[in-house]
């Protein structure tokens, strides 16, 4: 027998694997598998229902025969209401099978090898992922707690070289909550006036779970709207997360190039989950607002209950489902190593599923969701407290 074929990946996804958020969520399955109750907090998945006429918009199209081959940039209908809806031309908007697709679609459409993309951290695990995948360099810039979680002009300044084509914006922001204002969106882009090169990516995919004004970059900065990719789509506002559908509006040139590149990897997005994420789209805003409110309730539990425990400090959020609380003390308290060791132990002793800050680039933190019913949140942030009180009883007695 002659040598047997050995695997090689290629270089461009040698250092990728599924994120820590799937990672620890599968961990967590694995424990439910093996007959314990565990609360997973770990994932960015709203537990409301979508919406029932958007289901059945979905059924109607399908019975209507709407199951054939979509455009590639996407149904006609929903990209005049999203072109609508944000003042612009159907050419400026295209559909793709989540907003995961238009970020891999921008990146793979306009990056060569060694191009830079500054990515502000904490930030979603994908992006700095996405980036590498497409051959670009991620340019990561901290922004800790004490700034608010959010990018400074002048760090903006000193990251920008000569090869920079993106700064990634996310607001609000997944996973701390954050959302910029007016003052600080046009301070950012009084910089990037100074770079015609480099372009922005603002990610607006919790812009309905704000619980402050928000505005989008667009609006907030129009001087660079021929350099601005908006991404956005139903999945987190509409509970629309299995429909896949996110959209991506910017410059006509852009959108053409993305569309280039979806149509070699997925083609159109779904037609029939199109047409639910239209009725999502020209229904009235009633639910939203309701579900928002809702979701600012159980944002204040979390705060009020994770600020009582020792080792804890957690900043309220402004949007989104998550709370992003540092937790430098508890690793001092264990003695443990990292964030993610803290995680891990709450894993096992508490089953409580949360995910490290070093997943989103930020170590020192924890992500926690509360975009899930409060009796499960409430079970879950009572078992951290009282592991927690373990623990720091046994560091109180072992002095």
């Amino acid at each position: 027998m002659g040598e047997q074929a050995t695997f090689q990946r290629a270089e461009r996804i040698g250092r990728l694997s599924l994120s820590e958020i799937v990672q620890i969520s599968e961990r967590a399955r694995l424990l439910r598998d093996e007959g314990h109750d565990v609360i997973a907090l770990s994932t960015g998945e709203p537990d409301f229902p979508t919406p029932p006429h958007v289901i059945a918009a979905a059924h109607t199209a399908a019975e209507s025969g709407n199951t054939k081959y979509p455009p590639t940039a996407g149904a006609i209908a929903l990209r005049d209401e999203i072109a609508k809806e944000s003042g612009t031309l159907r050419e400026n908007v295209m559909v793709s099978t989540g907003a995961k697709q238009v970020l891999a679609n921008a990146m793979l459409a306009t990056l060569d090898p060694g191009d830079e993309v500054i990515i502000p951290a904490p930030y979603w695990t994908s992006y700095s992922d996405i980036v590498v995948m497409a051959g670009g360099r991620v340019v990561t810039v901290s922004c800790p707690m004490t700034e608010g979680f959010k990018l400074r002009p002048e760090k903006l300044e000193a990251a920008i070289t000569e090869k920079t084509r993106w700064v990634m914006l996310n607001s609000p922001s997944n996973p701390s909550g954050a959302i910029y204002s007016v003052d600080e969106m046009k301070a950012l882009s009084d910089v990037l006036e100074r770079h015609p090169h480099v372009w922005v990516l603002s990610d607006e995919i919790y812009e309905h779970l704000s619980y402050r004004a928000f505005i989008s970059f667009g609006e907030a900065a129009p001087s660079l709207k021929e350099r601005l990719l908006v991404v956005n789509g139903v999945s987190k506002a509409w509970a629309m997360t299995g429909w896949r559908i996110g959209w991506g509006i910017g410059p006509a040139g852009l959108i053409k190039a993305m569309t280039a590149v979806q149509g070699q990897i997925t083609s159109g997005a779904c037609s029939i989950a199109q047409a639910a994420a239209l009725a999502a789209l020209t229904s009235g805003r009633e639910l939203l607002v309701a579900r928002r409110s809702e979701f600012e309730a159980r944002r204040d539990l979390a705060v009020e209950h994770l600020n009582s425990v020792s080792g804890i400090t957690c900043p309220v959020p402004d949007g989104a489902f998550y709370v992003f609380p540092n937790i430098e003390g508890l690793i001092d308290a264990g003695g443990f190593e990292n964030d993610a060791a803290v995680c891990d132990w709450l894993l096992r002793e508490a089953h409580v599923a949360i995910v490290p800050g070093r997943a989103f680039g930020l170590p020192g933190h924890a992500r926690i969701s509360f975009a899930y019913a409060q009796t499960d949140l409430m079970k879950g942030l009572d078992r951290i407290a009282q592991a927690v009180s373990k623990l720091n009883s046994y560091e109180e007695k072992s002095r």
